[in-house]
């Protein structure tokens, strides 16, 4: 059984930054693609950012410049650095791994972690 354990995020004011980090239990960092998702209340959960397993990196239009995806093979750690934060960007944070082994499609997400933006 996989696991994806989140870390970071809380209370930062306008303007200010926070890295959010996902632990996994095993190599899938390294080995597969990973998300970033948000959700705000009331709304959709959204796609944030992609890191492909090539290293190759997505952003949401809406924190592009701001927002950067990196990971750690060694530490089997995939990270979000969050700069210039507005109110908008308060939500519930997750991070996602989809794979498949064997044959069988399995996706894993973080517990979330709140990310609170006051102005």
């Amino acid at each position: 059984q996989v696991q994806l354990v989140q870390s970071g995020g809380g209370l930062v004011q306008d303007g200010g930054s926070l890295r959010l980090s996902c632990a996994a239990s095993d190599r899938i960092v390294s080995d597969n693609a990973m998300g970033w998702y948000r959700q705000a209340p009331g709304k959709q959960r959204e796609l944030v950012a992609t890191l492909a397993s090539g290293g190759s990196t997505n952003y949401a239009d809406f924190v592009k410049g701001r927002f950067t995806v990196s990971r750690d093979n060694f530490k089997n750690t995939v990270f979000l650095q969050m700069n210039s934060l507005a109110p908008e960007d308060t939500a519930v944070y997750y991070c996602n791994v989809d794979f498949w082994r064997a044959g069988r499609h399995y996706s894993y997400w973080g517990q979330g972690t709140q990310v609170t933006v006051s102005s």
